[in-house]
Parts: C-alpha cells; sequence; structure tokens
C-alpha cells in the first residue's frame, strides 16, 4: 500500500492542562477541559450515507442549472440571432460569475457555516433559473447567467471543506471522488433533461424542466444534509483572510493544482461548446435531443471519478492522475476524427480522464492545504476560481476556435491545455511535501 504525500493523519484533540501545581489548585478553580470535537462520520454509518446522498444530490443540482444552457446553444444564437462566439457568452458569463463569488463564499462560510452557505445557494440558482427561462432579451438572458453563476458559488465552495471536515479522514478521498462524481452526473442531466424538451417546446420550456429537477434535488438536500458537527466558527478578519489568502498562494504544489484544474476544465469545455455547434451541420445534422444523448458519455466520469479516488486511497493521488491525462489526450484525438462513433468514443474518454484529474484534484486541494497549515476553504475557493475562468475563458475560446479552425483548430486548443495540465502534474510529482 502506498502512502499519498499529502496524506496526513487527524490531528489530536487540544485540550488545556487537567492538572495544575497544587498551590495554584488551592488558590483557583482548575481550568476546565475545551471540549473534544467528535469523530467524523464513519462509512456505513447513517450520518455518512445521509452526507453523501445529500452532497450527491447537490451536486447534481449545482450543474445541471450551470449546465442546461450549453444543450441549448444552437438554439439561442438562432432564436436571438447572435453569432456562435456571442452564445457561448450564456454558458462563460456563468461559469465566470461564480468564479468571482467562490472568493468570498468560501471566507463567508468560516463565519456563516458550511451547510447554511449550500442550502442558500441552491434555493436561489433555482429562483434564477425560472428568471433566465422567461427573459425577453438576449443582454437579460446575460445578466441573469451572470448572477445565477454567482448564486452557484455557494457548493462548490465548501463541499471539499465540509467533506473534510465531517467525515472520517480513511473515507475522505472516495467521497470527494463521489461528490465529484455527483456533478458529473448533474452535468449529463443538464442536458438530458434540457434537450429533449427544448425541442418539443422551445428553450425555454427546457430551462423551466431543469429548474424544476433541480429544486427537486434541493429538497433531497434540505432533507437529509447533517448540520456540521467539526465546524468552528470564524469571525471574518481582514488581515487574518489576506494572511491564509497568502498562505494558500505561496506553495507551489497548490498553484500547480489550480493550473491543473483550469485547464483540465477549459478542455472539456471548449469541446462541450463547439460539439453542438458542430454536430448541427453537414456531413451530420442532428437534433439537439439526438445530441443531447451524447451526453451519456458524463456517466462515464461518475464511474472513473469514484474508482480514481479509491485508487488513490491505496497508492496516492500522484499515482493515479497521469492516467487521467493520458485518457483526456486520446479523447481530444478521437474527437476530431470525422465517424461519429469515433467521436462518441472520443467523448467518453475525455470525459473519464477529466473527471479523474479533477476528482482526485479537487480533494488534493483541501488536504494539502490542511498539511502546510493554510485553510482548506480558501484553498479551494482558489482552485474553483481558477477551475470556473479555465471553463469561462477556454470554453468561450472553444467556440472561436471552431469559427476559426473547425474540428482541428478545437483539438489543437485542447491538446495545448492539455499539455499545460501535464506540466502542473510533473511539478506536482517532484516537488517534496512540506509536512
Amino acid at each position: 500500500m502506498r502512502t499519498d504525500p499529502d496524506a496526513a493523519p487527524p490531528a489530536a484533540p487540544h485540550r488545556l492542562p487537567s492538572a495544575a501545581p497544587r498551590a495554584v489548585a488551592l488558590a483557583a478553580p482548575a481550568a476546565p477541559e475545551l471540549p473534544a470535537l467528535p469523530e467524523g462520520h464513519l462509512p456505513g454509518s447513517p450520518e455518512y450515507r445521509r452526507t453523501m446522498v445529500a452532497m450527491f444530490a447537490a451536486g447534481i443540482a449545482t450543474f445541471v442549472l450551470l449546465y442546461d444552457v450549453q444543450a441549448v446553444l444552437p438554439a439561442l444564437r438562432d432564436d436571438f440571432g447572435v453569432g456562435t462566439s456571442a452564445a457561448t457568452l450564456a454558458m462563460s458569463l456563468a461559469t465566470l460569475g461564480l468564479a468571482a463569488a467562490l472568493l468570498v463564499a468560501g471566507p463567508a462560510s468560516e463565519a456563516l457555516g458550511r451547510t447554511r452557505i449550500i442550502r442558500t445557494s441552491l434555493w436561489v440558482a433555482v429562483v434564477v433559473a425560472v428568471l433566465c427561462a422567461c427573459v425577453p432579451s438576449w443582454h437579460w438572458l446575460l445578466a441573469l447567467r451572470l448572477l445565477q453563476g454567482v448564486a452557484l458559488a455557494g457548493l462548490p465552495a465548501v463541499a471539499t471543506a465540509y467533506l473534510r471536515e465531517e467525515l472520517h479522514h480513511s473515507a475522505q478521498a472516495r467521497a470527494a471522488g463521489l461528490y465529484i462524481g455527483g456533478t458529473a452526473l448533474g452535468g449529463m442531466a443538464g442536458r438530458l433533461v434540457t434537450a429533449p424538451v427544448a425541442e418539443l417546446v422551445g428553450w425555454r420550456g427546457g430551462m423551466l424542466t431543469a429548474a424544476a429537477f433541480s429544486a427537486l434535488c434541493a429538497l433531497v438536500v434540505v432533507l437529509l444534509l447533517p448540520d456540521s458537527r467539526r465546524f468552528v466558527p470564524t469571525p471574518l478578519d481582514r488581515r487574518r483572510l489576506l494572511a491564509l489568502s497568502r498562505a494558500a498562494l505561496a506553495d507551489r504544489r497548490l498553484r500547480a493544482l489550480y493550473l491543473l484544474g483550469a485547464t483540465a476544465m477549459g478542455a472539456l469545455i471548449g469541446t462541450f461548446n463547439a460539439l453542438g455547434f458542430r454536430l448541427v451541420e453537414a456531413p451530420y445534422h442532428l437534433s439537439l435531443g439526438t445530441i443531447s444523448v451524447l451526453y451519456l458519455v458524463y456517466a462515464l466520469g461518475t464511474v472513473s471519478s469514484t474508482l480514481a479516488g479509491r485508487g488513490a486511497d491505496r497508492r496516492g493521488r500522484d499515482a493515479v492522475v497521469p492516467v487521467g491525462l493520458a485518457l483526456a489526450v486520446v479523447g481530444v484525438l478521437l474527437v476530431a476524427a470525422t465517424p461519429l462513433p469515433v467521436v462518441v468514443v472520443g467523448l467518453a474518454c475525455l470525459a473519464m480522464g477529466f473527471f479523474v484529474m479533477h476528482g482526485l484534484a479537487s480533494g488534493w486541494v483541501a488536504t494539502r492545504a490542511h498539511v502546510i497549515g493554510a485553510s482548506p476553504s480558501q484553498a479551494a475557493a482558489f482552485y474553483l476560481c481558477s477551475y470556473y475562468l479555465g471553463s469561462s475563458v477556454f470554453g468561450n475560446l472553444g467556440g472561436t476556435a471552431w469559427e476559426w479552425g473547425g474540428r482541428w483548430g478545437v483539438a489543437g486548443l485542447d491538446l495545448l491545455l492539455l499539455a499545460a495540465a501535464g506540466w502542473a502534474i510533473v511539478t506536482l510529482r517532484r516537488t517534496t511535501p512540506g509536512r
């Protein structure tokens, strides 16, 4: 069995000395012991199962609402009379708002609590999703998508920190993998729920259906998610926040993880943003409903992220993450081919490779921050900010690459991004972890 280089045993509870010199004890009452934090939920316990079901549902709801628009980008382009690059702004602005809000939601959760942020985020995002389906103009849609991204920041900002605090350390990597699997399923469901309905009654009906589906998931979260037991609130302090930010930015391994998240996400979203525009044209001429079936490959991302988490528990994250990169590179090359079956296999490889990298990196960030004494939630906020900036910037470039260079233009952009991801992985494997 190989130990993860950044794995750290759980810290022993801090207690005040229970015994004092006799003279002091006679003069004043002995200082009371500080209560020890309860142990994290063990796998197999009812609380563990409730936590995982609730976080799985929260991941689904968040990513249904974030990516439902991607399934109807060609319909938005035609309905509002905008270009391909402009149409992808409906995706990019949501991820941009999410990236910016993560820098606030993470620190806010230190004072307000993890569960309150998660529940509020989901319900506000559902309300904004209903408004998105009723917009009178293109600019209103863009503004609301930006606002929706801000609202959705609550869950990803605190999810890994919540899991690290509330679950037993032996199950944290697999729990993070299962949560990421929920986000993969949510990304898939967002397209599968939206596109077929949009083909029947228009994109507005499709987006309303996605909002209703997400509301059901949010209800599951409210009913099942256990309140935090091991969270200790910390008042917001500007100087402390700056110190935590510097710690989360100074570590070379954390910076490599931020780069890995941004480039891997950029390659995935750039490909899928261009996919709909490619497949509605010759030689495929597929409908939106048919194209949405291709997003079933995201289910493989659920499997691959869960298996990668289990493999990382045994062999270490740095031994497993290169497998994800290799799968993604193969996927990009296959997607650039012409035969549709080869394209589908390529999408499956790309999705599996991406979720291996992201599933491991997102959990690695919280663990690494804990090891070096930085704030896990602040480090997670920086990771996800980079991740969604990559989605926003490179995802929009995916549409531009399609306009300028077609399928090989998109593939070239993806390979450049994955080369940067490879450099980050080499840095992670070579850097000696601090203790």
